[in-house]
């Protein structure tokens, strides 16, 4: 399983950096949800938000870039540290990321604040 999660991981992250978003979102579950952590607060939930949202992303953004600076795996979770770059902003951002994966599709994520 834990293979499995992270080439799931590293498949969005690889279609995040070339802002092909048909690729990032075949990982995807059709009713993923996005939160914030800690706590619950969902930021969004379902495939066609997801979608909205990073096409968005990807348009403001084309020279944007994810390198991935660590990644843990323990079972179907994903922990990914990444350092963004190339924002139309100037603003450089150190994320943390992580996945659950459930049936082989990236069903929930959660950015820490």
């Amino acid at each position: 399983m834990e293979e499995k999660a992270a080439l799931l991981a590293q498949h969005q992250l690889d279609a995040y950096n070339q802002q092909n978003i048909e690729e990032f979102l075949k990982v995807y579950s059709e009713d993923v949800v996005v939160r914030h952590f800690p706590g619950d607060e969902v930021v969004y939930s379902g495939k066609d938000k997801l979608r909205e949202r990073y096409s968005q992303l990807f348009k403001n953004n084309p020279n944007q870039h994810a390198e991935l600076l660590s990644r843990m795996v323990k079972g179907n979770i994903v922990i990914d540290h990444e350092y963004v770059s190339g924002r139309s902003n100037g603003q450089v951002i150190k994320a943390v990321a992580m996945y659950e994966i459930l049936d082989n599709k990236i069903q929930k994520v959660w950015f820490v604040k």
